[in-house]
């Protein structure tokens, strides 16, 4: 079990370092950080690697259409050379919106264009003092066809707000012997009704998002599920909340169901809040997974 976070984002870097320490102190071995609207993630985790000895950092995820393949494998290698096994590089098409509104890049044709970047990436110029071990890479990955790219050219896949039952699934498309990484939201409140506001805060722009709401149909949710952000039974399929326990379970159904690694996203009533206490609480649950 890891973490992954954009909390760390919102805070200084210096703050963002400290935190990163007591969590490397409480037995976390992995945090995951993300792209899109933050911090550019080869210099964040450049920054976060350094205030550690043994945490792994992964990109969670690192777009494809934010720099060119020459350029993603030269950060690649760089952090790969400079903290040898703890830099993780999650590599995503992104979506539509962000790739076309932001970036001003086609999005056409996600997969192919992923098989391509990475010949670009493979076949890349890089005359920099090499890595000592080799770089390691995980896609982001839903549908069968992306799943199965994964376990073919890289480590394996991180998959984001996907429920258990997804995890069968891919494990299911990439075989027994790839990375598994899903991603879980997770909610430390009892109340039902508070613990679903929270959950649907977080799940508002993924429900708007078309990778994620076809991967769901894919899985059997209708529509009826990703209206008005989302059905009870949706939310607490995407989103555990309660108690300790509670999340624990969840986490172990994603290993039982096949994931190597569980990215446990902790979602606070505050969303600026960098959720220390609840990080703290769920890292005393780390001996027992």
């Amino acid at each position: 079990m890891g973490l992954w976070t954009f909390q760390l984002d919102l805070q200084p870097m210096t703050r963002s370092q400290e935190a990163l320490g007591e969590l490397e102190e409480l037995g976390y071995r992995a945090v995951w950080v993300p792209e899109a609207v933050g911090r550019e993630p080869f210099a964040n985790a450049a920054l976060l690697l350094s205030a550690t000895k043994s945490l792994v950092i992964g990109t969670g995820i690192a777009s494809m259409h934010a720099r060119t393949a020459m350029t993603m494998q030269a950060g690649w290698k760089t952090l790969s050379e400079a903290f040898p096994d703890r830099f993780l590089l999650g590599i995503g098409t992104s979506h539509q919106p962000m790739v076309e509104g932001v970036h001003g890049r086609s999005y056409d044709k996600p997969y192919s264009a992923m098989v391509a970047y990475l010949d670009a990436m493979d076949r890349g110029m890089y005359f920099a003092a090499p890595p000592t071990a080799p770089p390691q890479r995980v896609l982001a990955a839903l549908g069968p066809k992306m799943l199965k790219l994964s376990a073919e050219r890289g480590l394996g896949a991180h998959p984001y707000f996907v429920p258990v039952e997804h995890t069968v699934v891919a494990r299911a498309a990439m075989g027994p012997d790839a990375l598994l990484a899903p991603e879980q939201m997770a909610v430390f409140e009892t109340d039902p009704s508070k613990a679903r506001e929270i959950a649907r805060r977080a799940m508002g722009t993924y429900l708007g998002l078309p990778n994620y709401t076809n991967n769901l149909r894919r899985l059997g949710w209708g529509d009826d599920d990703l209206l008005n952000g989302g059905s009870d039974k949706l939310v607490d399929a995407i989103v555990v909340w309660g108690s300790l326990d509670t999340i624990v379970a969840r986490v172990s159904a994603h290993l039982d169901a096949g994931a190597d690694h569980v990215c446990v996203q902790v979602l606070p009533a505050d969303g600026a809040a960098l959720p220390m206490a609840e990080w703290r609480e769920l890292a005393s649950a780390l001996p027992s997974i």
